[in-house]
């Protein structure tokens, strides 16, 4: 399965009980709401399919596995309702891989900044590169980390995750990354690819049911992100407004 056009690109395939699913869009794989949509259907559709247990999700190019939100489509938000619509378009997606019936293995081969950080820490099992840095940028174009927060935390700590969102203009390498708990084994780009259909294989040959319920497990005490995301959503609906916000994300594009 496949789709493309100039909001991005998406592909599924697929190797034994193991659905690839690989995004891409032209500005450093960027996300505007149409690719985010896309994604999270594509999700929802993977979890109703019996014939798979495992997903891998990857990008496209070998430098930057994902720049967050578009910032073409944040500088054309006019009100607090296109805002809202627009953030909870990751609170949509988060909540797909949350309720996703299959364990997710995020395959990042490169930079992560903002929701594409929130996406990792939505994965179940990342594997990296020495060159995946990551950053959360938002307070420095007048918003905050705030959808994703919760996805983040759950996976670094309140602690990190403060850090990073402090330091919004610090990149923070790969191997902190790791050793926070946001990444889970990192390997050189060269074998990125063979490491990670390797640990999906692997995984996808146990059984399906454990593996389902397992991910159950995992994924305990998020229940109120159903709510608690689209909230979030709606306070950085407002911000992205601001005369702050709007003259950051210009200084960013140029």
């Amino acid at each position: 399965m496949s789709s493309e056009n100039q909001n991005g690109s998406l592909q599924t395939t697929f190797q034994n009980a193991v659905a690839i699913v690989q995004f891409g869009h032209p500005a450093s794989n960027s996300f505007p709401r149409e690719l985010l949509d896309r994604l999270t259907a594509e999700i929802n559709l993977l979890s109703r399919n019996e014939t798979i247990s495992v997903v891998v999700l990857k990008s496209e190019g070998p430098k930057v596995f994902c720049s967050g939100a578009s910032f073409d489509e944040l500088l054309t938000i006019e009100n607090e309702v296109q805002g809202t619509e627009f953030f909870s378009g990751f609170a949509h997606l988060l909540n797909a891989m949350r309720n996703c019936t299959k364990l997710i293995i995020g395959r990042v081969q490169g930079k992560a900044v903002g929701g594409g950080v929130g996406i990792i820490a939505a994965c179940d099992y990342v594997l990296a590169t020495p060159e995946s840095a990551i950053k959360l940028s938002e307070l420095a174009i007048g918003i905050g980390p705030f959808v994703i927060e919760p996805a983040v935390s759950r996976k670094i700590g309140k602690p990190a995750m403060t850090e990073m969102t402090l330091a919004a203009h610090e990149w923070k390498s790969a191997n902190w990354a790791l050793q926070k708990g946001l990444f889970s084994a990192i390997h050189e780009m060269s074998e990125l690819d063979a490491a990670t259909e390797n640990f999906s294989q692997k995984l996808s040959s146990y059984n399906p049911e454990a593996l389902s319920e397992m991910k159950k497990i995992i994924w305990e005490g998020t229940e109120n992100w159903e709510s608690l995301l689209f909230e979030r959503a709606a306070i950085t609906g407002k911000l992205v407004l601001s005369e702050f916000s709007k003259s950051a994300l210009l200084q960013f594009k140029k």
